[in-house]
């Protein structure tokens, strides 16, 4: 045998033997992970691909780890991102840097429910286990200022709505996300506003939002109730509101108001202070702002709560006192929630 024929047999050999070999890795990147059902695979930050195939196989998803440096070999433009990550029974390795590479990571979602207050909503995000929280310590107005507000307390800042974020994503970022929401949908809305309010600027009528939410769940009544407090300041009468006394409570309230409480010495005691309270007292959705700034139709001065999530409405003090007596003795709820209180006398207004 020459030495030309030799080489060439070794040749035909070796690339049998690259041709078997890529088969074999090519078979290896089609099939199916050795996953049975849907599992989560999170990808930090400075990540390669050879430890992310190493913590792959020893999941024992996958033979060798040496299979995802061949898929990052032969796609180079393939970058995996940060996230935490879907895995589904049936993906081949390819699917999984294709997926990686996308950046489609598990979305999330967080509910920040109309009526409540800033802290209730770091409560909730806190609890999710799955945001970084950043906010968690800061003042108001260290809060205040990493949002670039215009004013010292944060309270009513940020729009009541359902979002969406991903596994590490922080309080901040939600939260600015919501503000901007809240500020588009304050703008859009004061556009288109009642003409005849008294409000002074857009932020006094998210004040009075934060307050209609507070005092009824029933979307029927916002305007009503908006009414009821616009024709008072019109009037030059005290809100007397409760929701704003308990607020300017803080944790001092224990649950309940009592008449001490009522005198008590804060910016937000509508009893003893005309207008509006300095600052709304909790966060609010599109149907308060909308309330606030157009108000329905009513000759009501006052309301009380029926004990069955809606109010009775009175023109006069002597058919609110009638109200009281038959509502409030009898049917008044836990979470009871009064507003224009009977036993104030009206001439101290």
């Amino acid at each position: 045998m020459t030495l030309f024929k030799w080489f060439i047999r070794v040749f035909v050999l070796a690339a049998s033997l690259l041709a078997v070999l890529a088969g074999v890795v090519y078979y290896l990147l089609t099939s199916p992970i050795n996953l049975d059902k849907e599992a989560r695979f999170y990808i930090q930050s400075g990540d390669t691909s050879y430890k992310i195939g190493h913590e792959l196989s020893e999941k024992n998803w996958i033979l060798d780890p040496m299979l995802m440096r061949v898929v990052a070999r032969l796609h180079p433009e393939w970058v995996p991102k940060v996230g935490e990550y879907a895995i589904m029974p049936g993906m081949t390795i390819l699917d999984l840097m294709t997926l990686f590479d996308s950046g489609r990571s598990v979305v999330y979602s967080v509910t920040l429910l109309e009526g409540k207050t800033l802290d209730y909503y770091l409560a909730t995000m806190a609890a999710k286990g799955n945001i970084k929280m950043t906010l968690k310590g800061l003042t108001n107005e260290q809060i205040a200022k990493r949002f670039a507000l215009d004013v010292s307390n944060p309270e009513g800042q940020f729009f009541a709505n359902t979002y969406q974020y991903h596994e590490g994503d922080t309080d901040f970022s939600i939260l600015q996300h919501s503000h901007r929401l809240l500020e588009q949908t304050l703008a859009d809305l004061w556009d288109k506003r009642d003409k005849n309010l008294p409000y002074k600027n857009a932020y006094e009528a998210l004040v009075m939002a934060s307050i209609i939410e507070k005092e009824t769940g029933a979307p029927i009544e916002r305007p009503l109730i908006s009414r009821v407090f616009i024709s008072r300041l019109e009037k030059g009468m005290r809100l007397q509101t409760d929701p704003t006394v308990i607020y300017g409570l803080g944790k001092n309230f224990n649950g309940n108001l009592t008449r001490k409480d009522l005198r008590s010495a804060s910016p937000y005691n509508t009893y003893l202070h005309f207008g509006l309270p300095p600052t709304p007292i909790a966060n609010v959705g599109k149907e308060a702002i909308e309330a606030a700034l157009n108000p329905g139709e009513t000759k009501a001065l006052y309301f009380v709560a029926k004990g069955d999530g809606t109010h009775a409405f009175s023109n006069t003090l002597q058919a609110h006192n009638r109200a009281v007596a038959k509502y409030q003795k009898y049917h008044r709820r836990s979470d009871y929630k009064s507003i224009p209180e009977s036993t104030v006398k009206e001439n101290a207004q």
